[in-house]
């Protein structure tokens, strides 16, 4: 083994972590730069391992946007990050091809530590890291009816989140409902309801999920127009009602009012 697979592999046993799944690859950088300064805006790519990975998506992400991330995490998983090794914050010649290739390299290993640790891999502030600049795009972008825009975002944090989100498969159902909202408005009926069925089967063992109810509403709408079964999702409607102690009297969300309350800075 070498020197880096040994330390990983006695970080994996330290914290009882499995063995990697995921693999994270920087692959490139470029050079941007707002009204103040410039900065290095590094692409990142998750890919996950055992099988032919094809939805290589990737993210870009800055050496500040790391800082803060590792900050986050250390308020929660100090003791288990213990040994983590962060790449220190450099002053000058930070945009040399030296510099870039080094801190490629060391954010990479960095991603590596953090994944190691179960804990850290599971919590919500890990996964917001790859996913929540493009989630706030997203959903302000079907805000603005911009659903075309928004449909190419989400289907791309769908394919992070699959990766991301194995151990808990419900965090998806947000993203699929804001990809039927899409489809339903781009009057994409079929597709809707491909996804949204994709998303109540998610769903089955958590009844009481504050999308459920209005989801299967959506689908009974789509199903009908598209000459699809939607006795049965009716049925589903009746059982939860049932179950509830409650009925249609309330006043129920939409399925798209919901979507759009998603990421509503103050």
């Amino acid at each position: 083994m070498t020197t880096r697979e040994l330390q990983l592999y006695w970080k994996k046993e330290k914290y009882g972590g499995k063995p990697i799944k995921l693999l994270f690859q920087i692959q490139s950088t470029r050079i941007a730069e707002d009204f103040l300064s410039k900065f290095v805006m590094y692409q990142i790519v998750i890919i996950k391992t055992g099988s032919f990975d094809e939805k290589k998506v990737f993210i870009e992400r800055r050496y500040s946007d790391f800082e803060r991330f590792h900050r986050n995490l250390l308020k929660e998983f100090r003791e288990e990050m213990e040994d983590i090794i962060f790449p220190k914050k450099v002053l000058m010649g930070n945009l040399t091809k030296e510099m870039i290739s080094k801190r490629m390299i060391a954010l990479r290993d960095y991603l590596e530590d953090i994944y190691a640790i179960k804990c850290v891999r599971k919590s919500q502030k890990y996964i917001e890291f790859f996913i929540e600049p493009e989630l706030e795009e997203g959903y302000s972008c079907i805000r603005g009816g911009q659903y075309s825009a928004a449909l190419n975002i989400f289907e791309q944090v769908i394919c992070l989140q699959e990766k991301l989100v194995e151990h808990c498969p419900v965090l998806l159902v947000p993203s699929l409902c804001a990809i039927v909202v899409c489809h339903k408005d781009m009057n994409q009926l079929e597709m809707a309801y491909d996804v949204g069925m994709k998303a109540v089967e998610l769903l089955e063992k958590n009844t009481t999920h504050s999308y459920y109810m209005p989801l299967l509403d959506t689908l009974v709408s789509l199903a009908y127009k598209i000459g699809k079964d939607f006795m049965s999702l009716r049925e589903k409607i009746h059982v939860n009602e049932l179950k509830m102690s409650r009925t249609f009297d309330f006043e129920m969300l939409t399925l798209k009012e919901i979507v759009v309350q998603e990421y509503v800075k103050d």
